[in-house]
């Protein structure tokens, strides 16, 4: 593997850093607020810790730019790119939803089925807007 720029790791990052902020924001802020504060109540943090999310954001975005946008590959088509950020968000998605039903007592099942699809398709989206970027800007 060829030494990769650090100006094109920079690029990928930083996008997914910034679309990941502004499309998980419009959807915990706006679209789905309601739907996960009914259900989870008292559990909810008020406010919340900024701290611990910005961490999981920005090493959340690390991940997927090794794992799925992955840089170095740059002839990876956006349909595989798609696809690697899709399973990396299954499966950290998933850790997190399986991890609530088991041990976390009247954790709704509701919660988790439609984080898990969220985290999904979110972690896809934001691995091909990265991966765009990258193409289009990374050198």
């Amino acid at each position: 593997m060829e030494s990769l720029p650090v100006k094109t790791v920079l690029v990928a990052w930083l996008v997914a850093v910034v679309a990941f902020l502004v499309i998980d924001g419009i959807w915990l802020g706006l679209i789905a607020r309601g739907f996960y504060a009914s259900r989870l109540g008292d559990l909810m943090r008020q406010p919340i810790l900024v701290a611990p999310a910005a961490l999981f954001y920005l090493c959340y975005a690390a991940g997927l730019v090794f794992l799925a946008v992955r840089p170095f590959q740059p002839e990876l088509s956006l349909g595989n790119v798609a696809l690697y950020g899709a399973v990396v968000g299954f499966l950290a998605y998933g850790t997190y939803d399986m991890t609530n039903l088991s041990t976390v007592r009247d954790w709704p099942v509701a919660v988790s089925v439609v984080d898990l699809i969220w985290g999904t398709c979110l972690s896809a989206a934001v691995s091909v807007i990265a991966a765009i970027a990258v193409r289009r800007w990374g050198g």
